[in-house]
């Protein structure tokens, strides 16, 4: 937008809602430019903080009437470029709507305003014995994980944030507000709209409030940790653990060079070469005592050349900190230099062969970086880093990417397990999805946000009537 507009936005916002807080200076822009992917920067012309449905609708109702873009923004800790405002126009920073609504303690289930961020909101469920499981590790918002399906290391026995989802509040594109879902835990009445939203990074609606089931904090837990020779091994154990029946409540895997890399970066003292992290849980001290040792012998049946178990509170901390910082440890190893992270997932039958194929990508395109994996669920992420001006290097970064998607599709997988389809992703919906399944999106799109003012330039390929920012 020109200078002159963009003074006059700011100017028309204030008469709409004369409470809200309105932005557009520098360092408030650039905050809400980027989330932590290595896509460029765009600015919007202003960034907004409501404070109510009311005024988010408010705010929908005036910007779709002036075909003004809308981005909702939680903690920005996305790594797709999903919140990027591509087009420029208004971010809502949720941050302000960040209360629990409610808790239904006998029921287990909360609800909670979007810009509530996960581990602070856990902290006050903790108090109560209850926790939300799904945990894509950085302290994302609650709108920001219900947004883009978010996962991570619990997924394997409580399920991705979809899953534990009963209803929702959406205002939609025109300002109407509507109520998805109901507390009942069984439902069946009329079409799920509710997990519709889930996933769809902001560009159907923007979530103002969702009911979530909850849990008990186990009473007891062991973590453990097992090295192997090479990945294909750790991965193989991976497969007879779930086959076995043990529900892991967490069961990752590390590759060579994350291990290295985590080790030098923490204070975790961890067994060189490819690494499984594990957790179980149970409320009962017996049954975990039966569990651990048959993992043990399984492990070892793989060639596991280093086994511990049992470890206390503190190393447990510290052991699921240092996993949820290998992304941070990788940007400090390999300081100043871009990167491509992948998100590909697999039916847990072919997670082993995926494991295979990535190894030897990896070598074959002789990638820096390293392989992660929420292992439990056959999501696998890698990191390719390269320097800003190594053009080769950046071209081998997105062959592994785009070899790593077909590689997933052909085994009845996915483009992406957890990131969401944000920039990137977007290229490969037509293979994974197919035209009519594609065609059907678009009319979703079209229904809810005719206008196309809702995070464009996002999920699907419909170009708006004003033109994007790219750099």
């Amino acid at each position: 937008m020109a200078e002159a507009t963009i003074s006059s936005l700011q100017h028309d916002l204030k008469r709409v809602i004369p409470n809200l807080e309105i932005s557009q200076r520098t360092a408030d822009l650039e905050q809400h430019a980027r989330d932590q992917s290595a896509y460029a920067a765009v600015l919007p012309d202003v960034v907004v903080w409501p404070e109510s449905a009311a005024d988010v609708s408010a705010l929908l109702r005036f910007a779709n009437e002036r075909r003004i873009p809308v981005v909702a923004w939680g903690a920005g800790t996305s790594i797709e470029g999903n919140p990027i405002p591509v087009f420029g126009g208004i971010v809502m920073d949720m941050g302000r709507m960040n209360r629990i609504v409610a808790l239904h303690e006998r029921d287990f289930q909360a609800t909670v305003q979007p810009g509530i961020f996960y581990k602070d909101m856990n902290r006050e469920l903790g108090r109560n014995g209850l926790f939300f499981p799904p945990d894509p590790g950085a302290n994302a918002s609650v709108g920001g994980m219900l947004a883009n399906n978010a996962s991570g290391t619990r997924t394997v026995k409580y399920g991705s944030t979809r899953d534990n989802v009963l209803a929702l509040e959406v205002v939609l594109a025109n300002g109407e507000v509507m109520r998805t879902g109901s507390r009942s835990v069984k439902q069946s009445s009329g079409y799920d709209l509710t997990h519709l939203f889930i996933g769809s990074e902001g560009t159907l609606g923007i979530i103002t409030e969702a009911t979530l089931k909850l849990y008990p904090i186990p009473t007891h837990f062991s973590a453990a940790t097992a090295a192997f020779p090479n990945v294909e091994a750790a991965s193989e154990a991976v497969f007879e653990i779930i086959a076995s029946g043990l529900e892991p409540t967490a069961l990752e895997l590390l590759d060579e060079t994350a291990v290295e890399i985590v080790t030098a970066q923490t204070d975790l003292i961890l067994h060189p070469g490819p690494n499984l992290f594990m957790e179980f849980s149970s409320a009962s001290l017996a049954a975990l005592t039966e569990t651990l040792p048959i993992v043990r012998e399984i492990c070892r049946g793989y060639g596991s050349v280093s086994y511990r178990d049992g470890v206390g509170r503190n190393e447990r901390a510290a052991l699921w900190e240092a996993r949820h910082s290998v992304f941070e440890a990788q940007i400090r190893h390999f300081p100043g230099q871009n990167y491509i992270v992948t998100d590909v997932s697999v039916p847990i039958s072919r997670y082993p062969e995926l494991i295979r194929a990535t190894h030897k990508l990896l070598d074959e395109l002789q990638i820096h970086g390293g392989m992660v994996s929420h292992a439990g669920d056959g999501n696998v992420h890698t990191t390719a880093f390269f320097a800003p001006d190594d053009e080769p290097g950046k071209a081998r970064a997105l062959d592994l990417s785009d070899r790593l998607v077909d590689l997933a599709l052909r085994m009845s997988g996915t483009s992406t397990g957890e990131h969401g389809v944000g920039l990137g992703k977007q290229k490969f919906m037509l293979h994974e999805h197919g035209e009519t399944t594609l065609g059907l999106m678009r009319d979703i799109k079209k229904l809810f946000d005719p206008n196309q003012i809702l995070n464009p330039g996002k999920v699907l390929d419909l170009p708006p009537s004003y033109p994007a920012r790219n750099p």
